[in-house]
């Protein structure tokens, strides 16, 4: 006998707002670390090698999370594998509030890491409780208001940090995603599982990637000191090949593989990843590198501005990417996804371009980042929306999760090549960074 299930229940307005509370806190507390490592190096007497460290373990734990929350999801139901999920984070949280010294600051890190599968488990939800068009604006708004939560949590990390505690930074936004998953909990109902199987989890898959990530991170971070140790380097690009060969052959072989490669292969799924990672990478160099030129002390370049006053000349860009998320859902449903990301490309390389090309005065940045914040919002949110309803409803947190996954890369990637342009360009003696290495990035 077969079993007829009975179709989702529809939701309204308030249970996709407090999906988008969920998003918005979740952004805020993963953001927090980047804008306060001089902060927490001081602190917790780090070194500039370990805080490096703590600036991407969250990024490369997320990596590994979110497939396995995507492909979870689809198999067992979004809202069901999200409410552990957010456990998982809220518990990480708490640990980095409460952290002594760097190791236990580093399991919270680890565990925070999570946050980032809730994205796909998200658009989960919302594909499976309402219809195509619909769907597409609310996986804007999460999308959107998670882009938000990151440049708030930025912006406040700081200010709190310094006004209150280091404690204070991490406390504040874990009790915010404490209380939206409790009204997530309660107002989202419970959505059906996909297709059941019986094929257990992708550990060596799972293995490899983090070796390749960790290794990636290694190499980004050591590139611009290689002329002291070239063989180090050296030795890191050899070992990453063999990472991703061993990946790749495992992820052919494997009856479950962690990431599908077949979906991968599909024009659609490689190239909305190829252009989000790219798109992310040249977003993340502009979060860098504008605060670094805005505080920056140059013979005619830089602004010296206070910690205060940059996080108010990035404000507008906060608000932009904000905003980015629902209009990029919204220009979906109504022009498609092409014409949305193609004004998100010209945006980015126009905004990217006149920076490079004109930073005499503040306004220049303001406008450049705001120009940067909305192009990402609209890129991102067109290729998640156009790829969370393109493919079977069972196959939605796996597909988006390749999205956030070249997200995270992306960023990681932009985050330390950015570094690596400003310390070469560093000349011996010196602690500013020359013009030139500003107007490469």
């Amino acid at each position: 006998m077969t079993t007829t299930l009975a179709p989702p229940v529809p939701i309204g307005k308030a249970a996709v707002g407090a999906l988008g509370i969920l998003a918005l806190s979740t952004g805020a507390l993963e953001s927090v670390v980047s804008p306060t490592i001089p902060l927490l190096e001081r602190e917790l007497d780090m070194s500039q090698s370990e805080g490096a460290l703590l600036s991407i373990v969250l990024l490369i734990t997320g990596a590994l999370i979110t497939p396995l929350a995507g492909k979870f999801g689809d198999r067992y139901g979004g809202k069901k594998v999200l409410i552990r999920l957010m456990a998982v984070v809220s518990l990480g949280g708490t640990v980095s509030a409460l952290a002594p010294n760097l190791p236990v600051l580093l399991v919270g890190q680890v565990l925070q890491g999570a946050m980032i599968g809730a994205l796909p488990l998200s658009f989960i939800v919302v594909r499976k409780h309402l219809p195509a068009g619909e769907s597409k604006v609310a996986i804007g708004v999460v999308s959107g208001l998670f882009v938000g939560g990151s440049m708030v949590g930025m912006l406040s990390a700081g200010p709190v940090a310094e006004q209150l505690s280091r404690h204070w930074m991490f406390a504040l936004p874990t009790i915010a995603v404490v209380g939206s998953t409790l009204l997530v909990n309660r107002l989202m109902p419970a959505d059906p599982p996909g297709r059941p199987d019986d094929v257990g989890i992708d550990w060596p898959g799972l293995l490899l990637l983090s070796g390749m990530l960790t290794t990636l991170m290694l190499v980004l971070a050591l590139a611009p000191e290689a002329g002291s140790a070239p063989l180090v380097l050296v030795a890191l690009v050899v070992l990453l090949a063999v990472f991703v060969t061993g990946w790749v052959r495992v992820e052919r072989r494997a009856a479950a593989p962690m990431i599908d490669l077949n979906m991968l292969a599909r024009p659609a799924i490689w190239k909305a990843c190829a252009l989000t990672f790219v798109i992310c990478l040249g977003t993340t160099m502009a979060v860098y590198l504008v605060p670094q030129l805005l505080d920056e002390r140059g013979d005619g370049y830089g602004f010296r501005a206070s910690a205060t006053e940059i996080g108010l000349y990035l404000l507008p860009g906060a608000v932009a990417a904000t905003l980015a998320g629902p209009l990029g859902g919204l220009g979906d449903r109504r022009f498609g996804s092409r014409a949305v990301v193609n004004t998100g490309v010209v945006m980015m390389a126009v905004g990217l371009l006149a920076v490079a090309a004109v930073h005499t005065e503040i306004w220049h940045l303001v406008v450049g980042k705001v120009l940067i914040a909305l192009a990402n919002g609209l890129c991102v949110t067109a290729m998640m929306t156009s790829t969370a309803t393109a493919v079977d409803p069972n196959d939605t947190g796996i597909a988006t999760s390749l999205i956030l996954v070249s997200r995270v890369l992306g960023s990681a990637v932009g985050g330390q090549l950015g570094g690596a342009l400003l310390t070469a360009g560093t000349p011996s003696g010196s602690e500013v960074a020359a013009e030139s290495a500003y107007v490469t990035g």
